[in-house]
């Protein structure tokens, strides 16, 4: 029924705080026949207490990534780009849709981390135990690839440090959202994989910059409240001020001074971001004071949010 072909192992609180020995616990239970001695254990060091989720989910990946690949040489570079999506709540649709565009661009791409099929497995009679993923074999492949690309940068910094130590290219966005954001995107990768952007993929761009002009009698002027991972705020704040709608209040719990600074910067970008605020660090108890002192006409974040709207 369960046959796993790999286990990962992560820390939390007490483990960092006790100081656990992964290595010599992964070690011992493999010399005392607990765990087949050729299994494959990555671990990585979580500390609850360090960052958020995202630096958890960064120094997995990196753990995974360093145990398949540490001590192998590469071999001749493939044409081929690996895809990190970032700790991402809304993966089942936007892995599927990057799955897409790639694919029209005919560009060879290995997902790093695709839990897609994992969170919508059909219910149709038929029992998948984790369907889809990535294979063992794809993430060992992954090392020879010409370079690594990121859409979340602050879910990532450690692991692409790491993929820059075993010489590939690397390049990071913030969660492309939008016009401007998607554009990037696609011209990096066309610019790495040497592939031309398709015209199916020019005229969906032409019609996204449509319906935005449709809706400009709607969403101009709108005051937002925006709220989640840094990356998510950030592309959010950019999409938003394309509509020619405002971020009033930008807020991020795990943000950090880097990002907030970055957030600032993109303001400026933009007229409509003349009055926009950010704030790094803060939660939604601050976000329900900032709803009273300067109300907004929409609230963007995950569902918690409801308690505000109420």
């Amino acid at each position: 029924l369960y046959d796993p072909k790999m286990i990962a192992v992560s820390t939390t609180c007490m483990a960092e705080v006790i100081g656990d020995d992964l290595h010599g616990f992964i070690e011992n239970a493999k010399n005392e026949g607990s765990v087949p001695a050729d299994f494959d254990v990555p671990f990585a060091h979580t500390p609850a207490f360090v960052g958020s989720h995202v630096d958890g989910y960064d120094s997995m990946v990196k753990g995974v990534l360093e145990h398949f690949w540490k001590g192998t040489e590469r071999a001749e570079v493939a044409a081929c780009v690996n895809i990190i999506p970032g700790f991402d709540g809304f993966c089942v649709g936007n892995n599927r849709e990057l799955k897409r565009l790639l694919n029209l661009m005919r560009v060879t791409y290995v997902f790093i981390q695709d839990a897609a099929d994992q969170f919508d497995t059909p219910s149709d009679g038929e029992f998948r135990m984790y369907d889809g993923g990535t294979k063992i074999e794809d993430v060992k492949a992954a090392l020879n690839a010409e370079a690594t690309v990121s859409l979340q940068h602050y879910n990532t910094r450690k692991t692409l440090e790491y993929c820059k130590e075993v010489g590939q290219a690397t390049a990071s966005f913030h969660y492309p959202l939008g016009v401007k954001a998607t554009d990037e995107f696609l011209m990096k990768i066309s610019e790495i994989s040497r592939r031309e952007i398709p015209e199916p993929i020019r005229l969906e761009r032409g019609r996204l910059v449509d319906a935005m002009a449709d809706s400009q009698s709607w969403l101009h002027g709108k005051k937002y409240a925006i709220y989640g991972d840094p990356d998510f705020v950030y592309a959010m704040a950019s999409f938003i001020m394309e509509t020619g709608g405002e971020p009033t209040h930008c807020l991020a719990t795990n943000g950090t001074p880097a990002w907030e600074a970055e957030m600032k910067e993109l303001f400026v970008s933009s007229p409509f971001g003349k009055d926009a605020q950010v704030w790094a660090g803060k939660d939604l108890w601050a976000m329900r004071s900032l709803l009273f002192t300067e109300p907004v006409d929409l609230l963007i974040g995950n569902s918690y949010g409801k308690y505000l709207e109420r």
